[in-house]
């Protein structure tokens, strides 16, 4: 009985932490977002995700390189679920987002990416039986309905208006590919730290790549290596990269993969924000009705139903 009081204690701290970077994640994701379309026009997609994780592997091997070595019995083991992770969260949807961004809207981004948190809910009910209480459920409602607020811009009839392209399904697809991701994350677990085990997925993305890296060289030739490469790359490293995707598994580790992809719906009040504070461009009253919808949804939708 004593051991279990600070056990239990350390996992009411993790899940404290993990609901607070609930609501920084999303703005290290809505980064990534922002430089696709910055650089669409000089970078080539699968190039951009290849330098992007590539780097991730080099920042953060100094620091878990030896917690690999130790590891690499489980690492050879569970090499299929790594090249799988990698396909799906680095391949797929980090090379898929660059390409479908340079040829869609910013508000079907938005209301594509608002459906992650549906089918990560779907996904870990039809494969796993994963349920959500009434007040979970209620919390999802509140943030779909505040995204939506925002994405249509408080007017319903903009849905007649929405009209999709190649680089809208190119997004769709990128979507369920973090799904997907998210809901085995969670459920196929490793022995490793959330930073090693991070490293090993990118690793495996790195890999997967190659052979489209090669075909986009051959076909587009390779990207320019100038000042404003490297500091975008560098930047997709950091910031999207280590720190949103380490955040991302620290908190699907404490809170699910349900809870965990509901921090989706904070991306269009975070793109707001941030196009008000750089670009200028006014927080409308649909921006506050959204956020005032979106905020305390999470609250009620990341809620740890009590256990008997």
């Amino acid at each position: 009985m004593a051991s279990s009081t600070p056990l239990g204690l350390a996992e009411s701290r993790d899940q404290r932490i993990a609901q607070v970077l609930l609501f920084v994640t999303p703005a290290l994701f809505t980064a990534n977002m922002v430089l696709a379309r910055a650089t669409a026009d000089f970078i080539p997609p699968v190039a951009l995700a290849e330098l992007r994780w590539l780097g991730v592997v080099l920042v953060l091997l100094p620091f878990c390189g030896r917690e690999l070595w130790r590891g690499r019995a489980s690492l050879r083991r569970d090499w299929a679920r790594y090249a799988l992770l990698g396909l799906l969260g680095m391949g797929i949807c980090g090379a898929g987002v660059y390409h479908g961004a340079a040829s869609t809207t910013a508000t079907n981004i938005g209301l594509i990416y608002a459906a992650s948190p549906v089918i990560i809910l779907l996904l870990s009910r039809a494969m796993f039986g994963e349920r959500l209480s009434r007040r979970q459920g209620l919390g999802a409602g509140l943030a779909l309905t505040g995204v939506l607020v925002i994405v249509l811009r408080g007017d319903p009839a903009a849905l007649l208006a929405l009209s999709f392209s190649t680089g809208d399904l190119v997004i769709l697809v990128a979507a369920i590919s973090w799904a997907l991701y998210t809901v085995l994350l969670k459920r196929w677990p490793a022995p490793l730290g959330v930073s090693a085990r991070l490293t090993a997925i990118a690793l495996a993305g790195v890999i997967v790549l190659l052979p489209l890296l090669g075909w986009e060289l051959a076909t587009r030739g390779p990207p320019t290596f100038d000042l404003r490469t490297v500091a975008a790359v560098l930047t997709l490293v950091l910031v999207p990269g280590v720190a949103a995707y380490a955040t991302y598994g620290y908190i699907t580790q404490h809170l699910g993969p349900s809870r965990t992809g509901l921090l989706l719906y904070l991306s269009p009040v975070y793109t707001a924000v941030m196009a008000w504070l750089l670009l200028g461009e006014a927080f409308a009253v649909h921006h506050w009705l959204g956020a005032a919808l979106v905020l305390p949804g999470l609250s009620f939708a990341t809620h740890k139903p009590a256990t008997t």
